[in-house]
């Protein structure tokens, strides 16, 4: 959206780019005499959209553009121009061009765009003469059935401020005020709020929002006596101006404090809500309860729009959003870190059922392999001895020594032992003469698979670290002679191994057979 060179707008924009405005006398110097020229407009039946683009300013030339004011103009600041009945697209008569007077006089004085968030023009310029601020107070009524219709009495009432600042325009006897209601409570100029003034009274209302913030209405100061108009001066806190963000929010917050009238509706969820004062919506965005997708209409005005289109709640709802999205992300990023807490702790606690399984399964295995230690010792040798007497042996030989009894079956005599003895004391009580050439009744084998399994170990506790030989004199499938011996000698582990060695059961036969056999040590 470019500017028109050679405009008055071209010229208020270049002020405001070097901190300047126009004075009262340069203001009025362009304005009265366009009232006159733009009055003999309308009453040609000409309707116009009146705005700082569509009039041509030289500096001693002013006159209306006419082709720039037969459509709505697209610049912001001009916008603020137009009677809020032809924002629409409609253009306006004279009535509306009152209006568009009030609102370029307005911000040739004091910069700013007339709308929500503007001050009293004292506020701003405050050596300006008061009868100056009742006009601008009248021109600037919203609703148009209460805002003065005549251009001529306001270009006279304008004169009459400062005489020698124009051309004085036709004279008229017809006054702002002639034939109209003019209700000043509907002037977008904010009311006065302290003493001197009269400040416009507050609507009732009943912010049906729960919890949402009650702003006092602001008290009547006393009525002014120094004019026929109910237009309040006000003294206003010195605005500062900066270009860091959070100056430039405080700055706006202060303009928009200064009009405390319940203009404001927000609609939310299909119901309207309030209305509220500028300030008690800024407190319901802060809260949340409004956002910048929620529209909000000004009831003065007129006109409703989305928060985030108005330029003076906008910065307002971003920020309330920024803080929300900020809050937000810190409780995602907690959720985060307890989710993750609570993975550590269940991964660890998995860890030590894991180590705990682990621990009990090795030592488990542990056992395990111990006990197979002792039960699969190394046999470092095993033999057999066969002891017999020979059926065919004559009376020559000698008989059984030691008391050995004599069985006899088969055609032949065998001794029979009894158990408790030595091995060594078996094989010599048994016969003392034989047959070394004799063969064995029974393989080595045949005991081997009995002696040599050393389960029978484990009742002992042998320590694999020990050294067993066992020698057994075996008879009718006991043995009938056991000698132990270990290294590291361990008479204990000899005594308890010794008896399951007699507990155990071998093939039977009725010769005495002797084994031996060794478990190595580990």
């Amino acid at each position: 959206m470019s500017i028109t060179p050679g405009t008055l707008r071209a010229e208020m924009e270049a002020r405001r780019a070097s901190g300047r405005t126009f004075d009262l006398k340069e203001s009025l110097s362009v304005l009265v005499p366009l009232c006159t020229e733009i009055g003999e407009l309308h009453r040609e039946g000409k309707a116009l959209f009146v705005h700082p683009s569509a009039i041509l300013y030289t500096g001693s030339a002013v006159s209306l553009l006419e082709d720039k004011a037969e459509a709505l103009p697209a610049l912001p600041a001009d916008r603020a121009c137009i009677a809020p009945e032809c924002r629409k697209g409609t253009p306006g008569d004279a009535r509306a061009t009152v209006f568009s007077i009030g609102s370029i006089l307005y911000e040739m004085l004091t910069g700013g765009s007339v709308g929500p968030g503007m001050k009293r023009p004292t506020d701003v310029v405050p050596d300006l003469p008061a009868s100056l601020e009742m006009i601008l107070g009248k021109a600037l009524v919203a609703d148009a059935k209460h805002r003065p219709a005549d251009l001529g009495a306001l270009a006279q009432a304008l004169h009459n401020v400062a005489p020698g600042a124009s051309v004085a325009p036709p004279p008229t006897d017809a006054g702002l005020d002639d034939g109209v209601d003019v209700d000043v409570a509907m002037s977008l100029i904010p009311p006065a709020t302290a003493t001197g003034g009269v400040a416009i009274p507050a609507a009732p209302r009943a912010p049906n929002i729960p919890g949402a913030p009650v702003v006092a209405p602001a008290r009547p100061a006393a009525p002014a006596h120094d004019g026929p108009f109910p237009i309040a001066v006000v003294q206003a806190p010195q605005v500062r101006n900066a270009n860091d963000p959070t100056q430039r929010l405080a700055d706006l917050k202060a303009a928009l404090e200064s009009d405390p009238r319940p203009r404001y509706v927000v609609i939310k969820d299909g119901m309207d809500h309030g209305p509220f004062s500028a300030v008690e919506v800024l407190q319901q965005i802060a809260t949340g309860n409004f956002t910048g997708d929620n529209p909000l209409r000004d009831s003065i005005l007129n006109e409703e729009r989305f928060i985030k289109d108005w330029e003076q709640f906008a910065p307002y709802a971003e920020q309330a959003k920024l803080n929300r999205d900020i809050k937000q992300e810190k409780k995602n990023l907690e959720a985060v870190v307890v989710a993750e807490r609570k993975g550590t702790q269940y991964k660890a606690l998995i860890g030590l059922a894991v180590i705990g399984v682990l621990g009990a399964g090795f030592a488990g295995w542990l056992l395990s392999v111990r006990g197979s230690k002792k039960e699969t010792k190394e046999v470092q040798g095993d033999s057999v001895v066969a002891v017999e007497v020979d059926a065919g042996l004559g009376a020559g030989k000698s008989g059984p020594a030691g008391g050995g009894a004599v069985g006899g079956g088969g055609g032949g005599k065998y001794p029979v032992l009894g158990g408790g003895m030595s091995c060594e004391g078996a094989r010599s009580k048994y016969i003392e003469d034989y047959s070394k050439d004799a063969p064995p009744d029974l393989s080595a084998g045949s005991f081997g698979n009995v002696l040599n399994r050393g389960n029978y170990l484990n009742a002992c506790s042998v320590p694999s670290s020990t050294e067993v030989s066992i020698c057994a004199a075996i008879q009718n499938g006991r043995a009938v002679g056991v000698t132990v011996t270990t290294k590291p000698s361990n008479p204990g582990i000899n005594s308890c191994v010794a008896g399951q060695v007699r507990a155990l059961s071998f093939p039977a036969h009725p010769r005495l057979d002797v084994t031996n056999t060794t478990f190595a040590a580990n």
